[in-house]
């Protein structure tokens, strides 16, 4: 189609778009198709002077990246499920222009990310003020899905001048996107140097007490499973960018979804989730079960013979089973666990799959969080254990993140295997599961082989200064 074409069918579909409001503003969301651009290369270059940006990147399925917000929320409280539920629903019933005639890949998403409990907690950091829940309708969307791409571009406009400057506005961009796409790709930066040099010993001496008290609970049956969390904080010389680790992370994972939400300049929250707590395509809805980790220098075989891994693997399959069958849904699963291979760690896997009835999703998703593969049993008993032992804020490791889309599908991933960087600081959090028979040794071996793992990702040069450990 000759490009005076599509630029009119934009400018038509953004006319019409304000025609069709039934207020005084309206929301319009403009899209045109841009094959040949990676988002995560493109991410930096989208919006370069909106602090927000994210991106969610599923090879080989979806990748997406986001910059700007054009509807927010944020809040904390128990209700925030519901709520981000409703504020998902009517801003994208809102929405007026071309993307309702595109392919589901370029719909346009509300984008997700959760804190671990719905209250900030008394470990938070002096002047954070992160929300229990985020929820964004951004203002630039790049998705890009087995070789097709969409650019999306989501405004309020109160006049129908403003909606021919959103159409101009998507129509430059696009030409400018795939006018560097013709250059040759800009090497991504490299890692900032690490003050300090490790103290192997000092996330163990923080977590031994915890830990203890933990195998105590589950031993004498108080809990039948807890998931303890240890933080390992590190200081670098500059802002660390997540974005060539994510790079490199396509090939070492390339099973997981890859995550970064930057809220704003210097807080990055990334990493690379191997663990979905939900997805919904199509009216099928699918859950992961994963939990069990191969010690170092087992392929997997040990992990399949464990007693232990075997029965906190179950407790997982089996609370997700149930969560499910209690909002009238019939779930389906493996009668065996298996094998998933994520870089260098394996975990036992069973996913778990349902015909989605009318169920708001996030309400699906508020009774599985936090699955006990990353809190314990009984949920509430554990969760309030975790407050009184975990000497850190979980932040959003281990919630869910993800999105929404304006077909009624989602994607909730479980933010694990992650990390959090702040100015110069960049925090690491890893945990393990325990249940009875669990030994605190392994346990150890355990927290340590994903920490080392995390710490190796990363690639940052060591110096001599100093490094500290909470």
């Amino acid at each position: 189609m000759p490009a005076d074409r599509r630029f009119s069918n934009v400018l038509n579909a953004a006319r019409q778009g304000w025609e069709n409001r039934d207020c005084d503003e309206t929301l319009l969301s403009l899209a045109l198709p841009i094959d040949g651009i990676d988002p995560l290369r493109a991410l930096p270059s989208l919006e370069p002077n909106t602090p927000f940006r994210v991106l969610l990147d599923s090879t080989p399925g979806l990748c997406l990246a986001a910059t700007g917000c054009c509807q927010q929320l944020e809040l904390a409280g128990p209700r925030r499920f519901e709520l981000a539920q409703r504020f998902a629903d009517l801003t994208l019933s809102r929405l007026q222009g071309t993307t309702a005639h595109v392919p589901p890949q370029a719909r346009p998403r509300v984008l997700l990310r959760f804190h671990f409990f719905d209250q900030v907690g008394e470990h938070q950091r002096s002047g954070e003020q992160t929300p229990a829940v985020e929820a964004v309708l951004p203002r630039w969307q790049l998705t890009r899905q087995g070789g097709k791409g969409w650019l999306c571009l989501n405004g309020a406009v109160s006049h129908e001048a403003e909606a021919r400057i959103l159409a101009e506005q998507l129509w430059l961009q696009h030409q400018a996107l795939q006018n560097a796409a013709s250059e040759p790709a800009e090497s991504l930066a490299s890692a900032p140097l690490l003050l300090g040099s490790p103290d192997p010993d000092s996330w163990q001496e923080r977590y031994a007490g915890p830990l203890d008290r933990g195998l105590e609970l589950v031993d004498n049956g108080e809990l039948h499973k807890l998931v303890l969390a240890v933080r390992q904080s590190m200081d670098l010389d500059a802002p660390y960018d997540p974005l060539p680790l994510l790079q490199r992370l396509r090939q070492q994972q390339s099973d997981s979804c890859r995550f970064l939400w930057q809220r704003c300049a210097g807080d990055a929250f990334f990493g690379a989730s191997p663990e979905r707590l939900l997805s919904l395509r199509g009216g099928w809805l699918r859950s992961d079960a994963l939990a069990g980790t191969a010690c170092q220098g087992d392929d997997g075989q040990l992990l399949l013979r464990s007693d232990k891994d075997r029965r906190e693997h179950e407790l997982v399959v089996e609370t997700i089973t149930e969560q499910l069958q209690r909002n009238g849904l019939q779930p389906h699963r493996r009668p065996q666990p298996q094998l998933a291979r994520h870089g260098h760690l394996t975990h036992l896997h069973t996913p778990i799959t349902a015909a989605m009835q009318s169920t708001p999703v996030l309400t699906l998703a508020e009774q599985l969080h936090p699955t006990p593969a990353v809190a314990g049993l009984p949920r509430r008993e554990a969760m309030a254990w975790l407050r009184t032992l975990e000497p850190f804020d979980r932040g959003s490791y281990a919630a869910p993140i993800g999105w929404i889309d304006s077909a009624g599908d989602a994607e909730l991933r479980v933010a694990i295997r992650c990390g959090h960087a702040r100015g110069c600081q960049l925090d690491l959090t890893a945990g393990a599961g325990l249940v009875r028979g669990s030994e605190a040794e392994r346990e150890l071996q355990e927290v340590g082989l994903k920490l080392a793992v995390l710490a190796d990702q990363l690639k940052l040069q060591t110096s001599a200064c100093k490094r500290s450990i909470v």
